[in-house]
């Protein structure tokens, strides 16, 4: 069967005459290239390449490549990938000399003539018949990117409750902080259109486990297209990944993105321009409940950088002036991304006016702190564990109390510059 010949199995219907895999046909390029990323997976690699080439070799309909990206193993992994891509025509090897799954994907993605690119892990966790409906929209060019998911309606996913847990927390937390709209950013199993990951790549800085994440959530915020696919999932019980270094680097990328998004910092608009889609920022205002949700994610993250910053100035000050420093230098980054992220406002307009109005907003809830801190100190025995745990109470009370000021006074829709 040649590929103006085939159908997709995902949908039973010819493809588009002027799809990717004729455009590959005639520049005598493969269609899809499939990396996998590897660090010391010698034990692993050998057996799940193989099982890998026969599927493609016997179910896809297209020239392929697969992609080892070895991430300066130091066991038998390059001497064994070396050895498959000896074997295999469709085999290749990708030696880099420093660790990081996104620096692999990054490296090997940018130097590809293909025109669908993708990754899997080499555990090959995720069923492989997905890989059509992955790919299928990309190759027809009806979507941009296309990611599988485990936590969506029809997904089937066999995992310890720890890691599920582990996982809806971060996705909800994308939800709340990045206003992402992808169910599951971190399941090994992604691909994305050539055309579009030119642009884009140059724009994602993680070159870890963070990689994915930033990708899409870029991807979002430039109005691309991303295809999700439920997929059949079971958790490897040999994985090596350190789940509590992985999720500190994924706050820290969150966080990142977060303060450059709020500085308006990352030049998305060509990008939007050039494949003519719509934003994501040009959709209708999002909702109370969704309000509350991000607003709720960076109350909890500012209420963390004020502890921690109140802890520090504590050392050499009194508990007012502690509290008032860490109070005030949370209080901007506060507004800024609530502006931002919570009541989607872009642009330099008004800036000077939200952060005044803002810290008219953060001298109630100062006002409070301070309150609950001098009745604290007329209790004789109060120490440091007491009045962290007031201060704890008294910030969730002024939480509550900034949100209904943000709202209905500083970002008030009617007192928004119009657009």
């Amino acid at each position: 069967m040649t590929p103006a010949e085939s159908t997709f199995p995902s949908t039973g219907r010819p493809r588009p005459r002027a799809d990717l895999a004729e455009l590959a046909l005639r520049e005598g390029v493969p269609v899809l290239d499939l990396v996998v990323p590897v660090y010391n997976e010698e034990t692993a690699l050998e057996a799940s390449i193989r099982r890998l080439h026969a599927y493609l070799s016997r179910t896809f309909p297209y020239h392929y490549r697969i992609i080892i990206a070895d991430n300066a193993s130091a066991d038998a992994t390059p001497r064994i990938a070396q050895r498959l891509a000896a074997e295999f025509t469709e085999v290749r090897w990708h030696r880099l000399e420093q660790k990081g799954r996104g620096r692999a994907l990054h490296a090997v993605w940018s130097a590809s003539d293909a025109p669908v690119l993708a990754y899997l892990d080499v555990d090959l966790s995720t069923d492989l018949d997905a890989l059509a409906p992955l790919v299928a929209p990309l190759i027809s060019g009806h979507s941009d990117l296309a990611v599988g998911t485990r936590l969506s309606h029809g997904a089937n996913v066999v995992r310890g409750p720890k890691r599920e847990f582990i996982s809806r927390c971060y996705n909800l937390l994308l939800r709340g902080t990045l206003a992402a709209r992808f169910s599951d950013a971190q399941c090994g199993f992604k691909a994305i259109r050539a055309d579009v990951a030119r642009p884009l790549l140059p724009l994602v800085s993680d070159t870890g486990w963070f990689f994915d994440t930033e990708l899409l959530v870029l991807a979002e915020r430039s109005g691309l297209r991303i295809h999700e696919v439920p997929v059949d999932w079971e958790d490897d019980p040999e994985s090596t990944v350190d789940i509590v270094a992985t999720a500190l680097a994924d706050l820290k990328g969150m966080w990142r993105l977060a303060r450059s998004f709020a500085a308006g910092r990352l030049p998305l608009d060509p990008i939007t321009g050039r494949f003519g889609r719509r934003p994501a920022d040009a959709a209708q205002s999002p909702s109370l409940l969704r309000q509350l949700v991000r607003f709720s994610c960076i109350g909890v993250l500012s209420t963390a950088a004020y502890l921690v910053l109140y802890l520090l100035f504590r050392t050499g000050m009194n508990a007012q002036l502690a509290n008032f420093a860490a109070l005030l230098l949370t209080a901007l980054a506060n507004t800024a991304a609530n502006r931002r992220l919570t009541f989607r406002i872009r642009g330099k307009a008004h800036v000077g006016r939200h952060q005044f109005e803002g810290l008219i907003v953060f001298a109630l809830g100062f006002g409070l702190t301070s309150g609950s801190l001098w009745a604290l100190h007329h209790y004789p025995g109060a120490g440091k564990g007491g009045e962290l745990l007031v201060l704890v109470l008294a910030n969730l009370a002024a939480s509550v109390l900034r949100f209904i000021l943000l709202r209905g006074w500083v970002f008030h829709p009617r007192r928004q510059p119009k657009t």
